[in-house]
Formats: C-alpha cells, sequence, structure tokens
C-alpha cells in the first residue's frame, strides 16, 4: 500500500490525503485553491482502501496522518507545516518550482 501511496502522491504537482471530516483539511484544500492550485485530493474516509492508506501514510512519517501534503511528489508534511510554509512565503515558490501554479 505505502508503494500505491507514493504513487498517488506523485501523479499531479500537488497531492493532498484528506479525510472528509476533518477542518484542517477542508482549510488547507481551501489554500491551495486560493494559490491557483488544483491538487488531487483522496479523501481516505470514502477511499475502499483509505484505512491501508492512512496506516501507509504513518509508516511514510506523515504524522498526523491527515492532511498529508505532497508537492512536486515530495511529502512536505501536515497543516502546521504547510501553513509555516504559506507565512514565510515558501509554499508559494513550492508550488511554483512544481509547476502546480504558473506566476
Amino acid at each position: 500500500m505505502a508503494d500505491r501511496v507514493r504513487e498517488l502522491a506523485s501523479k499531479k504537482a500537488a497531492v493532498i490525503f484528506t479525510k472528509s471530516s476533518c477542518c484542517m483539511c477542508h482549510s488547507i484544500k481551501s489554500l491551495f485553491y486560493e494559490l491557483g492550485a488544483s491538487p488531487a485530493i483522496h479523501e481516505l474516509d470514502k477511499d475502499s482502501s483509505g484505512r491501508e492508506m492512512e496506516w501507509a501514510l504513518r509508516g511514510l512519517g506523515c504524522n498526523p496522518t491527515v492532511p498529508a501534503v505532497f508537492i512536486g511528489g515530495r511529502y512536505v508534511g501536515s497543516a502546521k507545516d504547510v501553513i509555516s510554509l504559506h507565512v514565510d512565503g515558501t509554499l508559494k515558490q513550492m508550488l511554483i518550482d512544481a509547476r502546480a501554479i504558473w506566476f
């Protein structure tokens, strides 16, 4: 399952693993949309393999497991990490470098 998660995480420039009931997941998705990115969203609670994917994310070092944000195929962190990157201006440049947004 870890290989499937890695594959999903690298299919698009920006990928977010979420749960539909998670308010921080919703906030991170909204932030990406406001920045002009259209990330691939994988809602673990709506996927038949969601529980296994969540365990695989934990095994890959994602803690908490949602939201798990990948940019350019690389794990960048959870909500706290993404918000920190946004505040210091790094997130937008990471999205540009990964070709998730264009300016």
